[in-house]
């Protein structure tokens, strides 16, 4: 990948790892992973966490695209999107190849 195009995917990863960063829509990331589709009080359910702190969190999410809702009657199903998890197992990819061959370099000057 060009240095060009490398410096867009790395800004558009951005909003993602930010949005992951923080240990607790890592957790609810997760769950909506393990779990499926699922309404805040659900999601509440087993924690400390307030409704609305979580919906804090799921607002987050869907800003940076990794997560959206559905209203059904008076409950929101959050759920997470697929594809944007993609794009950060494809980002993290890029990245560990990119140390992989910084790593092989200094590997050979070392001979």
């Amino acid at each position: 990948m060009s240095r060009g195009r490398a410096g867009l995917a790395q800004r558009g990863a951005a909003p993602l790892f930010t949005a992951l960063g923080d240990e607790t829509r890592l957790r609810i990331v997760a769950r909506l992973c393990q779990e499926g589709p699922m309404s805040v009080a659900r999601l509440t359910d087993g924690t400390q966490l307030s409704r609305q702190a979580v919906s804090k969190h799921l607002r987050v999410l869907s800003n940076a695209g990794l997560a959206h809702s559905k209203r059904y009657g008076r409950e929101q199903i959050w759920q997470v999107e697929a594809q944007r998890l993609e794009d950060v197992r494809r980002y993290l990819s890029e990245i560990s190849a990119q140390w992989d061959r910084a790593l092989a370099r200094l590997q050979v000057g070392k001979d």
